[in-house]
């Protein structure tokens, strides 16, 4: 595995279809470095951080996760630095943690997802851990040449949704926000669907990247969004 070059200053693990994990980026300012989610697990961290370290470049010290789903936070026990979240990400997170205290919970996940039980063959506990930092809002963070500004949206897929938009390089990640809410037969929210596209409209960006896909242009995007109001 290796990073892919997106600009000059950010690169990515792409996500993998077959486990169903989601991508992972990595933001490389002159001071200081930033990872887009926390993976599925501690085996997804680890193949992250080669691919990282192969490209001589040092682990992130800070990641922040774009929502509470599995598999962008169980491996945030395993990262390196600073974890940062939204209030609801942890809120979310706590009621896993106390979920994970029964011993048949990671039983159930396997039987009822097939990536999960792929992610975690062999394994019998989880080790779920909160972020080091808790935002409501909006943070932004400066890397040294580069600017990471991380925002709570209102989003169709999960309450907790964070965006990362860095202006230096025209990029907006979006994790999983477009998506269909999956804890609900996958309904899709049309109201807040279409406060997303607004969002999204209102970025200035050449690049919008979602989690389980490759980088796409905001027309492009914008377009497919567009055909979901319909």
């Amino acid at each position: 595995m290796k990073l892919n070059k997106l600009t000059n200053r950010i690169y990515f693990l792409e996500h993998d279809p077959e486990a169903d994990r989601p991508m992972l980026a990595y933001l490389k300012g002159d001071k200081l470095s930033l990872a887009v989610d926390a993976g599925y697990s501690a085996a997804h961290v680890q193949d992250f951080y080669e691919a990282v370290e192969s490209e001589h470049f040092r682990k992130p010290d800070f990641t922040v996760i774009t929502h509470w789903h599995y598999d962008h936070t169980f491996g945030m026990h395993a990262i390196s630095g600073i974890s940062i979240a939204h209030d609801k990400t942890n809120e979310f997170l706590k009621d896993q943690q106390e979920q994970a205290r029964d011993s048949g919970y990671m039983e159930d996940l396997k039987k009822e997802d097939e990536h999960f039980r792929k992610e975690y063959y062999g394994q019998e506990k989880l080790n779920i851990v909160l972020s080091d930092i808790a935002f409501s809002d909006k943070m932004t963070l400066d890397l040294g040449g580069l600017t990471a500004r991380i925002f709570h949206t209102v989003s169709p897929h999960s309450e907790d949704t964070v965006c990362v938009y860095v202006p230096e390089e025209g990029v907006l990640f979006l994790g999983d926000s477009t998506s269909e809410y999956f804890f609900n037969d996958g309904y899709m929210d049309k109201n807040k669907l279409h406060s997303l596209i607004q969002t999204i409209q209102s970025v200035d960006c050449e690049y919008c990247i979602l989690s389980h896909c490759e980088p796409l242009g905001k027309e492009e995007l914008l377009a497919y969004l567009y055909s979901l109001e319909a």
